[in-house]
């Protein structure tokens, strides 16, 4: 059986590309107290594109690198689509981008 570990680091090198596309990737990182939000998405102190680049991709990149158990379910594809939903931004890659992250982690 083919590993998930390879697929899984280039959507997130791809998504990381998107973002950066999108003029969505930060410099700098957030205060430490935001990163350690107890709420979901850590909506209460960053925004959605934040939350993916400080929190999604470092998480989902160590697992990988380590080749640790991987979530067999993530979902992110709905947030993002909420979050973009009225936005000017084209972010249908963006969003494509985490639908292929949720299809592949779901299908393992």
């Amino acid at each position: 059986m083919k590993s998930i570990y390879p697929d899984i680091a280039t959507l997130l090198l791809e998504l990381e590309a998107e973002m950066r596309a999108l003029s969505l990737w930060d410099m700098e990182p957030p205060a430490p107290e935001a990163l350690a939000s107890t709420q979901p998405f850590c909506v209460d102190t960053l925004t959605f594109p934040q939350w993916l680049q400080f929190i999604f991709l470092p998480r989902m990149s160590r697992l990988v690198e380590m080749e640790q158990p991987l979530p067999q379910k993530c979902g992110i594809a709905p947030m993002a689509e909420e979050y973009f939903s009225g936005s000017a931004l084209l972010a249908s890659g963006l969003t494509r981008k985490l639908v292929e992250i949720d299809e592949r982690l779901e299908k393992g």
